[in-house]
């Protein structure tokens, strides 16, 4: 738009003057398609046109108008849903003919699965389930029964779903305003960085661009359902009856015409139609403090069992089906071949956004029935959780789910079991959970020290960082490496806050002051808590492929200095929990059999040394790699290995975890690393000695024995090439060296070669 008309240059006969078209007072529209095609003519490379008006911010905000890959308004087949009804985009009856119709139900059916596991993938509900027409226009349906009903679920489903994702999301943004970084002074430009960067999977997932989820009557939606199944369910076992039977059964109208595909189609819609009790599934887990848990497992199983029947059901629906559905069956998205009909993706371009509409693929039939059957274990292992109160073991549960690689859908029923109203699954207070996390008597629970300032914010740090162990792994470990500061800070706060009330610790015995003791036990659980948000920041990185093998000496290095600060807190947090039960006890004089089982360290502590030595053998043996082979040292033309350092670990450094470590540390470690050291303390040794005799104190624990298994792998794998490195020679020209992660996901083995 320009602010006078155009004319032509004087004297320019390439330029004609354009007619205008009025627009207002003060603007008018004209065409410049000539005026653009003179100027392009005389403009140099990396020249641009400039105005008042018009710079390069407004062209590249513009939009492509008419181009069907940009331009969100353009319209592709119809202008409105009524114009596509009026065309017979989507027809009721959807045939006269009945086995036809039955044939373009199931094909609606499983379009419409197809199109629900495409969004649950983070797609736009626009593009994919409410691309049907008969969804957008329930009320037509009501004559068709079974496509009715079908529909009425998954219009309910749907919006069981967005709310369970919304809900958690909302509660997420609560916790981050109660905490408001507030308390963390300097803190509050993260805070807005935080809020203009969340842009996370569930964003578009739960949008729903004005779409008609509320109808009335979807409460009885079930009722519905139910209805059609024991009617199909009459039509099957009338068709299947023996023929002395069939006149009692002649009153039952048949499904459709063909009686010999009577049965077959029966059982396909039957099957389609219960495996909409997901919609159940997703109801039960919604019970607070878990009561419907159980319940759900069984609608879990009932609905896997007719998926299997639904994945069975497409032989008899492909030979039944017209010839031509046959080509290119691996990409359809029915089970038949056959495109269903009532379906335009276009439809709702003028609802979405206004960002350009991204053309999506729609999972293809087969794909979308793995996807749920995914989604089924997944959340049958969430119902499966025995709601341990002890925060470790959520801790362990929700990491070793996370392994699974779950979606968004069962991330977020997770999360929701977890958090309820502010406590752990909506039953225990965070501030028991502290405690019992502390190792602090349980009569403590209820102490007036909850109340403290600080204490109630390092409640909401707990339930902020259970939030985020739900979330994807990317998104995850961003937040981890945010929120380290906050548990930093957060001790100090504690520290300041229980000396002003209660005064120099160290000159207070426990036995003299309940609170002091009870302060300690926190202050210990927080640096610990701290140590283990670290670790788990930094092994996120080899599951996202975060590190290159030439960085692999610093991250290790930094996984040895956390984990030994971790277990260094474990344990004396263990050793104080000793304390306090030994003198409950009140023994008058230990015998040197008690003193000696006192100072043992406890197998937990040696779980972690196994981590540690592993971390340290990797470090040393990169770093003999890097001095001596001149191999996997950082050279890049762009960052030298002190900013890729900083790149890696600066919220790390920023949170001060742990004190005094820095770039100069790790290359004090590492710069005179050598084979023959190496070989003289072989680290791989202690790890496989340690998982060894760790075995029959886990051996009621199957994931720690997992770990344990895969431990003594690395190991043993690390000491025959540290052998054979050194036996051959480290300056070998024809040795190579490569890591490899097939038996750890965060350990790596390395794999001496010849060239």
């Amino acid at each position: 738009m320009a602010d006078n008309p155009i004319e032509s240059e004087a004297g320019d006969p390439h330029v004609p003057v354009t007619s205008s078209i009025s627009s207002g007072e003060s603007n008018v529209w004209a065409d410049v398609t000539s005026l653009l095609e003179a100027a392009s003519q005389e403009l140099q490379e990396g020249e641009l046109i400039h105005g008042d008006n018009f710079n390069l911010f407004a062209a590249m905000s513009a939009l492509e108008i008419m181009d069907p890959k940009m331009d969100s308004g353009i319209v592709c087949k119809y202008y409105s849903v009524d114009e596509a009804i009026e065309n017979g985009a989507a027809p009721v009856p959807l045939s006269f003919d009945k086995t036809i119709d039955v044939q373009r139900t199931i094909d609606i059916m499983d379009h419409l699965l197809s199109c629900e596991a495409t969004w649950h993938k983070g797609h736009s509900l626009t593009q994919t389930v409410f691309s049907c027409i008969y969804l957008l226009r329930l009320d037509r349906t009501s004559s068709h029964a079974i496509l009715h009903s079908y529909c009425r679920l998954i219009r309910a489903t749907c919006k069981a779903v967005i709310s369970v994702v919304s809900d958690t999301r909302t509660h997420e943004e609560q916790i981050e305003e109660c905490l408001g970084y507030g308390f963390l002074d300097g803190c509050m430009g993260q805070r807005e960085e935080e809020s203009k960067t969340r842009s996370g999977e569930e964003d578009l997932f739960t949008m729903t661009y004005g779409l008609p989820l509320n109808g009335d009557g979807d409460g009885k939606c079930l009722s519905m359902l139910n209805a059609v199944e024991e009617t199909l369910s009459r039509q099957l076992r009338a068709c299947k009856a023996p023929s002395s039977k069939k006149r009692v059964l002649e009153d039952i109208e048949p499904l459709q015409t063909n009686l010999d595909l009577e049965e077959g189609y029966c059982k396909a819609l039957l099957c389609r139609l219960r495996f909409r009790h997901f919609y159940h599934v997703l109801m039960c887990m919604r019970r607070p403090q878990g009561r419907g848990l159980e319940l759900a497992r069984k609608h879990i199983a009932s609905c896997l069992l007719e998926l299997e029947c639904i994945y069975k059901s497409a032989e008899f629906l492909r030979s039944s089906a017209c010839g031509n559905c046959e080509d290119g069956i691996e990409d359809k998205t029915t089970a038949s071949g056959c495109e269903p009909i009532g379906f335009d993706a276009s439809l709702n371009s003028r609802l979405s956004a206004p960002t350009p509409p991204r053309a999506i693929r729609i999972l293809n039939w087969k794909k979308a029935i793995e996807y749920f059957e995914k989604l089924l274990h997944d959340l049958d292992i969430i119902c499966s959780y025995s709601l341990d109160p002890s925060l470790e073991a959520v801790l362990h549960f929700v990491v070793q789910f996370q392994k699974l690689r779950p979606d968004l859908v069962a991330r977020a029923h997770l999360q929701l079991l977890l958090i309820q109203d502010g406590k752990l699954y909506g039953r225990d207070p965070i501030f028991t959970v502290i405690c019992r996390a502390a190792a602090l008597p349980e009569v403590l629970k209820n102490h007036d020290i909850q109340k403290n300032e600080f204490v109630v914010q390092l409640g909401q740090l707990v339930i902020n960082l259970l939030k985020i162990l739900c979330t994807n792994a990317a998104w995850q470990r961003r937040k981890l490496g945010k929120i380290l500061q906050d548990w930093r800070v957060s001790y100090v706060q504690l520290e300041l806050a229980f000396k002003m009330e209660f005064g120099e610790m160290s000159s207070i015995t426990n036995e003299e002051n309940v609170c002091v003791k009870l302060s300690k036990h926190i202050l210990i659980w927080v640096e610990e808590q701290t140590y283990w948000i670290a670790s788990r920041f930094l092994m996120l990185g080899f599951e996202l492929e975060l590190y290159s093998p030439s960085e692999y000496c610093m991250v290790y290095w930094y996984m040895y200095v956390v984990l030994i600060k971790l277990a260094e807190k474990h344990h004396l947090k263990m050793v104080m929990s000793n304390d306090t039960g030994k003198r409950k006890g009140k023994k008058k004089k230990d015998s040197p059999k008690d003193v000696a089982r006192d100072y043992q360290i406890p197998p937990a502590v040696l779980f972690l040394q196994c981590h540690i030595s592993l971390a340290e053998g990797l470090t040393m043996l990169l770093a003999a790699l890097r001095n001596e082979n001149r191999v996997f040292q950082s050279l890049g033309p762009f960052n030298t290995e002190h900013e890729i350092f900083i790149q890696h670990f600066e919220l790390l450094q920023q949170a001060c975890i742990p004190d005094h470590i820095s770039y100069l540390s790790f290359k004090d470690t590492t710069t005179y690393a050598q084979f023959s050291t190496l070989v003289m303390y072989n680290y791989f040794k202690d790890a496989l000695r340690l998982a060894k005799e760790l075995k029959s104190s886990f051996s009621n624990d199957p994931d720690r024995m997992a770990e344990l298994r895969r431990i003594e792998q690395v190991a043993e794998h690390n000491g025959i090439a540290l052998n054979v490195i050194c036996r051959v020679g480290a300056l070998d020209p024809t040795l190579k060296v490569s890591f490899e992660f097939n038996h750890h996901p965060y350990f790596a083995t390395a794999v001496v070669r010849r060239s």
